[in-house]
């Protein structure tokens, strides 16, 4: 039995099929991975000792490469894999949101509001990565040794606004999420409109995943190579 104690971000850590059993209870793993099981069940109103059962899987898979990378190697693999993602996703994707909202705003006024949380969102996570890309990662890396120019500063202010923005990025997800009653296509949704919510459930996930990665991975592990404490 999973000890009641374990984090949600280190049970996605150990085994990354958990992931999608924390999401289909509603637990959040990435922003909240902090909360322990019994922590973030009894805030759901979850049975604690039923959560830690459906995440007690049987054969656990080998840990994924990413795990095995030094600092610098898991600061560049979320920059070629969720960063690149990002930037080649954000902006059509809002293309076609304004698109779904000219043919279906009238009968679907929920999609007005998905507008104005998308947009908040793109531009939110625009500046994000860039203030990674240019300060968060280049000290990361100063601090690994494998740099010897970097922004200036140290890692701790720069990861706690990152934490800042990740929770932010989370709210707007959840709200998005709720409005769209988890991204379903209405009975007259034409298949734009269906490739809108898959490429907005397919953008939670992966923001999910991207955010799972930084703060419960790559953040503790920088701040630990600081000599500083997690928290």
């Amino acid at each position: 039995m999973i000890d009641l104690t374990t984090t949600l971000g280190d049970l996605v850590t150990e085994d990354p099929r958990r992931a999608r059993i924390l999401e289909q209870l509603g637990l959040d793993y990435c922003c909240n991975g902090h909360r322990t099981i019994a922590e973030a069940s009894e805030l759901k109103g979850l049975d604690a000792d039923r959560v830690a059962a459906a995440v007690d899987l049987p054969d656990p898979e080998p840990a994924p490469e990413w795990q095995s990378l030094g600092l610098t190697g898991l600061a560049d693999h979320i920059l070629d894999t969720h960063h690149a993602y990002l930037w080649e996703e954000l902006g059509p994707l809002g293309s076609l949101v304004e698109k779904v909202l000219a043919a279906h705003g009238e009968n679907h006024p929920e999609l007005a509001a998905l507008r104005a949380d998308y947009a908040a969102l793109a531009n939110d996570l625009a500046q994000h990565l860039m203030k990674e890309e240019r300060i968060l990662f280049p000290a990361i890396k100063v601090t690994d040794g494998t740099a010897s120019d970097g922004p200036g500063c140290g890692v701790d202010g720069p990861i706690k606004q990152m934490m800042v923005e990740h929770d932010l990025a989370g709210g707007l997800l959840e709200h998005m999420r709720t409005i769209t009653d988890g991204y379903a296509v209405p009975d007259d949704g034409c298949a734009s409109y269906r490739q809108l919510m898959y490429r907005l459930h397919m953008l939670e996930l992966d923001l999910f995943t991207h955010i799972h990665k930084e703060n419960n991975v790559l953040f503790p592990r920088a701040l630990a190579a600081s000599g500083l404490a997690v928290g």
